[in-house]
C-alpha cells in the first residue's frame, strides 16, 4: 500500500505541478484535495506545456485516474475551459473522476471576492476567484454541491435560498446589481450534462482503492504558509494545504499516509498581500524574478521574490513530517557570486530561529542571513547531482541540514528531464 502526498512547502507557486507529474507515472490514482481554480500547475511534457488549475496534473499519464476529491470547490465555468483546453491538446479525460461533495464555486461567490477586494481597507489580495465567499458558504451549511447540480429542481431550490442572503449583501453594502436566479440556474443546467460522465462517490472510490493496495498521490494546491489555520492570517488560504489536508479533503485515514513530499523553490516568492521577511525589492530581487519567470499561472501577477527563508522551510516540515524534499529552480540561482539564507529573525531586540505565523510580528521581523558562495556555471544541462557545481551541491546540503528533512529530487528547469534523482 501506498499513499503519497505532495505538499507546498512555502506560500504556493513552489513548482508542484512538475512534481506531481514526476511521481504520477507510479501512480494508479492522482487526487486534487483542496483549493480550487486559484490553483495554477504548469507541466513541460517534450517541449508541450499543460496548464492546469482544478484537473489533476496526473491525467497526463495513461495509466492514472485523476480524481477532484470533496474537499475541493470547483468554478464550473473555469473547469470547461481547462477541459476543453487540455482535450485541445490531445489530454485524455476519460479518467477524470469528481467527488459528488465538491463544493460549487457560483458567479456570486466570485462577485462576492472582486467587490471585497475592492475595498481599499482590508484587502488580502485575493486571485478573485471566489475561493473564500464558497468555503464560506460551506461553513455556513448553504453551499451548493455536485450533487445539488445534477437534480434540476434541488439546484434550483438551493441556489435560490442562497441568493436570499446574498443579493441583499451584493446590492445594500456593495451597491452592484444583484444576480438573477433564474439566469443562472438556466446556465448551470448544461454544466450538469458536461460533468455527468465524471462524477463518482469520491471517498468510497478512493478508500476502496486504499484497501485493494493501489498507489495514490495526493496533489495539493497553494502552500503551507497560506494554511487557514497555520498560516499568516488573515493572509491565507479558505482551506488546508498542509499534509493533514489530504485526509479531510478525501476521506483517506491518516494512518494511510506513507509518504510526505514537500516542494520548495530554492528561493522564496509569495503572492499577494502578506508579510515576507526575506523580500527583495530591488535589482536582486528583479534578476531572480525575470530568470525564474515568476508570474503567476493563474493571475499573471508578478510575485514578490526573496531569499530562501529556512526558518519557514522548518516549520513547513514540521507541520506536515516531511519524508522527502524536493527543491525546484536551483537553476534560477546560477550566476550569483554569493547567495543569502535567513537562518533566524530579529524580532524586538531578540533573536528566534522559530516561524512566527502571526502576520503583524512576522512584519516586524528582520530575517538574519547566512552567506553562502554561489555557482557562476549554468546547470539546466545537468542530469545527475554530482554534474552539479560543488557550491551548488553544499547549498542543497546546507538546505538539508537546516530544514532536517532528505532532499530526493532537485529541478534545473521546466521540462521532465531537466530533474534530478536521489535514490
Amino acid at each position: 500500500m501506498s499513499v503519497s502526498v505532495v505538499v507546498g512547502a512555502q506560500w504556493g507557486d513552489e513548482a508542484k505541478g512538475k512534481v506531481v507529474d514526476l511521481l504520477a507515472h507510479e501512480a494508479d490514482y492522482v487526487v486534487r484535495y483542496a483549493g480550487g481554480s486559484n490553483a495554477g500547475h504548469t507541466v513541460c511534457v517534450n517541449g508541450t506545456t499543460y496548464k492546469f488549475h482544478l484537473i489533476p496534473s496526473g491525467i497526463l499519464h495513461p495509466n492514472a485516474t485523476a480524481v477532484i476529491a470533496d474537499g475541493v470547490v470547483m468554478d464550473l465555468r473555469a473547469f470547461v475551459a481547462e477541459a476543453d483546453a487540455l482535450q485541445a491538446q490531445g489530454v485524455d479525460l476519460s479518467r477524470l473522476r469528481i467527488g459528488l461533495g465538491v463544493h460549487l464555486t457560483m458567479p456570486y461567490h466570485r462577485l462576492l471576492d472582486e467587490l471585497e477586494e475592492s475595498q481599499v481597507e482590508g484587502r488580502i489580495g485575493t486571485t478573485k476567484r471566489g475561493i473564500g465567499p464558497t468555503y464560506g458558504d460551506k461553513a455556513w451549511r448553504i453551499g451548493v454541491r455536485v450533487a445539488d447540480l445534477l437534480d434540476r429542481d434541488r439546484f434550483a431550490q438551493r441556489v435560490r435560498r442562497v441568493l436570499q442572503r446574498r443579493n441583499p449583501t451584493i446590492q445594500r453594502v456593495y451597491n452592484a446589481k444583484p444576480i438573477d436566479a433564474d439566469a443562472l440556474i438556466d446556465e448551470f443546467a448544461p454544466y450538469a450534462e458536461r460533468i455527468r460522465p465524471y462524477v463518482c462517490d469520491a471517498p468510497h472510490l478512493l478508500m476502496g482503492a486504499v484497501e485493494r493496495g493501489k498507489r495514490l498521490l495526493m496533489e495539493g494546491a497553494q502552500g503551507t504558509l497560506l494554511d487557514v489555520d497555520y498560516g499568516t492570517y488573515p493572509y491565507v488560504t479558505s482551506s488546508h494545504p498542509i499534509a493533514a489536508g489530504a485526509c479531510l479533503g478525501t476521506g483517506i485515514a491518516p494512518n494511510r499516509l506513507s509518504a510526505i513530499w514537500g516542494v520548495a523553490k530554492a528561493y522564496t516568492t509569495r503572492v499577494g498581500e502578506g508579510p515576507f521577511p526575506t523580500e527583495l525589492t530591488d535589482a536582486v530581487g528583479d534578476r531572480i524574478r525575470n530568470r525564474g519567470r515568476e508570474y503567476g499561472t493563474t493571475t499573471g501577477r508578478a510575485r514578490r521574490v526573496g531569499w530562501l527563508d529556512l526558518v519557514a522551510l522548518r516549520y513547513a516540515a514540521r507541520v506536515n513530517g516531511f519524508t522527502a524534499l524536493a527543491v525546484t529552480l536551483l537553476d534560477v540561482l546560477s550566476g550569483f557570486e554569493t547567495l543569502k539564507v535567513c537562518v533566524a529573525y530579529r524580532l524586538d531586540g531578540k533573536t528566534t530561529r522559530e516561524f512566527i505565523a502571526d502576520a503583524p510580528a512576522l512584519a516586524r521581523c528582520e530575517p538574519v542571513y547566512e552567506e553562502l558562495p554561489g555557482w557562476r556555471e549554468e546547470i539546466d544541462g545537468c542530469r545527475t547531482l554530482n554534474e552539479l557545481p560543488a557550491n551548488a551541491r553544499a547549498y542543497l546540503q546546507f538546505i538539508e541540514q537546516a530544514v532536517g528533512a532528505p532532499i530526493r529530487l532537485v529541478s534545473v528547469g521546466p521540462g521532465r528531464e531537466q530533474t534530478l534523482w536521489r535514490d
